[in-house]
């Protein structure tokens, strides 16, 4: 007796097809296309979910850079001294304070100047 492969098969196909919902054309109606559309958009999904991190680090560099121009302090030797110092705050912690909060940002860059 052979086993047909109908129904896993057909619970395969209608996951890809759910994934493709909203796509172009042939895009979400057949499966071959759709699997193919599917596959690309989690490659692009994969890699921008990096490229999301390095543009928000790139912000954060920003954001403290433009904070310090009032005391003539570079970014980069500002980080510098903040790790001779031994001050263990991440850039985004940083980018925050300098955004919301000048005057604990201005308190930091005097202690640490």
């Amino acid at each position: 007796m052979r086993v047909k492969t109908g129904t896993v098969r057909r619970a395969a196909h209608k996951k890809v097809l759910k994934l493709a919902k909203g796509f172009w054309m042939t895009r979400h109606k057949r499966f071959k296309v759709a699997n193919e559309a599917v596959m690309h958009a989690g490659k692009y999904a994969y890699i921008g979910r990096r490229i999301k991190r390095r543009d928000f680090r790139r912000l954060w560099i920003v954001r403290i850079n433009a904070a310090l121009k009032p005391f003539q302090f570079s970014y980069s030797k500002f980080i510098k001294v903040l790790k001779d110092k031994n001050v263990i705050i991440n850039r985004k912690m940083l980018s925050d304070i300098a955004t919301n909060d000048t005057q604990t940002f201005n308190e930091i860059v005097k202690s640490v100047k």
